[in-house]
């Protein structure tokens, strides 16, 4: 018997030592976002020093990137802004920025920032739900309910508490109440990432905004439901700020704390050349030689400073063929020059952008969508090209 309990004993140790289905899904979204965010890059240097945040990740300020993934260059107060937030009952916090700024990599900083609290942390990526989800409201509403519920660890027992008898918006507003948020003693932080991927469907979108402010106005409440919604903090996170239309009272883009991810700025860019070891090749000069091309679009920027440090090519060269098809940018230029061109209304559009010598105003839809893509800036209700780069490129390829 002293053997089998031995036995069972060690088999027990290694049980232990097997990650949960929780751990998985938290790394595959640490891995995801270093993925994405070394082609979404906007890295910084240090959290608040009135906020602890403990970040393996982030390199010794006096060595060189291991990878580019480690670089976080810091854009304040935006940092400690979401840091505080998170903290607060019933926050909501919205994200936006074009493409390829950092958005996915600043969201898992504050669910880093979240698990170290002890909150229970779920991600949503919409890009993950397929046609099929997002064309009927309430498969969404229960693939949203059963996403949730399998990231905490819960079997989803959707029957005991959706009611179809009492409308979808609130069936699923019962089945967070009565069962998500009633099972935890811990604050649950749901983010929503790429959020603009409702925009295409109307009735999902308008629905799903509505039933998000009423989960914010919840919080307020200082009744018992109130009490169980406070446990909640919302993060949506979308790649432009032109919306469908949408009534103001309705949705949750005029509540809670709004995070614009700007470009950086000159100290911020040179901050980078120094975290990147390049003050020999890049002084005040070249680094403004470097932002009349590329402007301070992280993407941009980190990928020429990449190419500089591993001495692959010069800033003069690096500069005279960025335009084309033989510069160290020709593959994102590719890409974005695909998606136009699978386009005709989009191609046309930016054609027009990028020939003009003034802002162009185009239709909302379409500045949505380049806007969304990070081609343009919108100056009032009037499109430019984002970057010297774009305006050269495409004005040759988009003949």
């Amino acid at each position: 018997m002293t053997s089998l309990h031995q036995s069972i004993a060690s088999i027990q140790e290694q049980l232990e030592k097997v990650p949960t289905l929780k751990d998985i899904r938290t790394e595959i979204a640490t891995l995801a976002a270093k993925e994405s965010d070394s082609k979404d890059l906007d890295e910084g240097k240090l959290l608040p020093k009135s906020l602890t945040y403990k970040n393996e990740f982030i390199a010794n300020e006096n060595s060189a990137p291991a990878t580019d993934t480690n670089l976080y260059i810091e854009r304040p107060p935006i940092e400690e802004k979401c840091l505080k937030a998170i903290l607060q009952s019933g926050a909501l916090i919205r994200i936006k920025a074009p493409q390829k700024m950092g958005k996915t990599l600043l969201l898992e900083k504050m669910l880093d920032y979240a698990r170290q609290q002890g909150y229970q942390t779920v991600k949503l990526d919409l890009k993950l739900a397929d046609k099929s989800t997002l064309t009927d409201l309430k498969t969404f509403l229960q693939w949203l309910c059963s996403d949730v519920a399998d990231i905490l660890e819960k079997p989803p027992n959707l029957d005991d508490y959706w009611k179809d008898s009492l409308g979808l918006n609130t069936s699923c507003t019962r089945y967070f109440q009565r069962y998500l948020l009633a099972s935890i003693d811990t604050p649950l932080v749901l983010a929503i990432d790429n959020f603009e991927r409702l925009f295409a469907y109307e009735n999902i979108f308008s629905e799903f905004c509505l039933l998000l402010r009423s989960w914010y106005e919840t919080t307020k409440q200082s009744d018992r439901m109130g009490r169980v919604w406070k446990n909640i903090r919302l993060v949506v996170v979308n790649s432009t700020e032109v919306y469908p239309t949408l009534d103001i009272n309705r949705s949750p883009f005029n509540v809670g704390l709004a995070i614009d991810l700007p470009e950086f700025n000159q100290n911020q860019v040179e901050e980078m050349v120094r975290r990147y070891q390049l003050e020999n090749q890049l002084g005040e000069q070249e680094i403004t030689q470097l932002m009349a091309l590329v402007g301070g679009h992280p993407y941009l920027v980190q990928e020429a400073m990449s190419n500089l440090k591993s001495q692959e090519v010069s800033l003069e060269l690096l500069l005279n063929l960025a335009p084309s098809s033989q510069g160290i940018f020709s593959s994102h230029l590719g890409q974005q020059l695909e998606t136009l061109q699978a386009n005709s209304q989009l191609e046309l559009a930016y054609k027009k952008v990028v020939q003009a010598t003034e802002p162009v105003q185009l239709n909302p839809e379409v500045t949505f969508k380049l806007h969304s893509m990070g081609l343009v800036k919108i100056l009032r209700n009037d499109c430019v090209s984002s970057c010297d780069l774009y305006r050269q490129y495409f004005s040759v390829f988009l003949r």
